[in-house]
């Protein structure tokens, strides 16, 4: 995981997640992740995390990885994707589930999130990462490839159609925070990544630690503020299943 805020935010879900388990290591999902871009730093940082990913290929990667940073008996791989999660994955069982550059691709956004619901544990959340589609409306425009972004504009889900865009969609905030909250998820943060940080050129925060510190902060500062976060590369959103009363 990158040292950004989006790692920021699960660091401190996971203490909450150790402290909801008496201090057992938490329970960790990640749908989509197959070569361990998430996974192993989770593992690593102590947390028991099974991935499902449909490619078989990802998943040797992850296995590698694992074995290199010595966290393979941490990580159990699956192969499937969210159809499969029910048999996967016990009903309830996770503490955190990722769903990081997964819902772009999938056929159906509703039927996915309901299976990442049912597969976090009561308290626990669901954290989503997914493109946004105002930062590619101006990344285009400012590429010079003004009808791009038009119909990125124009298409209800940002797609481009008639082109090889490999993306079903793009997410807006709000379209984002409406589709958790129609999961039944409480929606307890939307985030933006990438909202300045990726704008700053990589030799300053290479000048010193100052500088790189300085551009951490900035984008922590920027990362919530509309409408800073609204075109920020990434849509970062968090969302939390009611845990029981009494």
């Amino acid at each position: 995981m990158r040292s950004d805020v989006v790692r920021q935010v699960l660091e401190a879900e996971l203490e909450q997640a150790r402290d909801r388990r008496g201090g057992r290591s938490p329970r960790v999902l990640d749908v989509g992740g197959g070569s361990g871009v998430w996974a192993v730093p989770l593992a690593a940082a102590g947390c028991s995390v099974t991935v499902v990913d449909p490619s078989p290929n990802a998943l040797a990667t992850l296995e590698r990885r694992a074995l290199d940073a010595g966290v393979a008996d941490r990580i159990t791989p699956l192969q499937g994707d969210t159809d499969a999660l029910a048999v996967l994955s016990p009903e309830g069982g996770a503490d955190l589930v990722l769903a990081h550059g997964l819902l772009e691709f999938v056929d159906d956004v509703d039927s996915s999130l309901a299976a990442l619901v049912a597969a976090t544990a009561p308290g626990g959340v669901v954290s989503v990462l997914v493109v946004n589609r105002y930062a590619a409306v101006l990344g285009r425009a400012l590429a010079g490839r003004v009808d791009e972004a038009l119909g990125l504009l124009a298409d209800p889900h940002g797609r481009l159609e008639g082109t090889a865009d490999p993306l079903l969609r793009r997410f807006d905030t709000e379209g984002l925070r409406a589709q958790l909250g129609d999961a039944g998820l409480t929606v307890e943060l939307v985030q933006g990544q990438g909202a300045l940080s990726d704008l700053v050129p990589g030799s300053v925060s290479d000048s010193s630690p100052t500088a790189a510190d300085q551009v951490a902060e900035l984008e922590r500062v920027a990362a919530v503020r509309s409408p800073l976060r609204d075109v920020a590369t990434r849509l970062h959103a968090l969302g939390r299943i009611a845990a029981p009363r009494g």
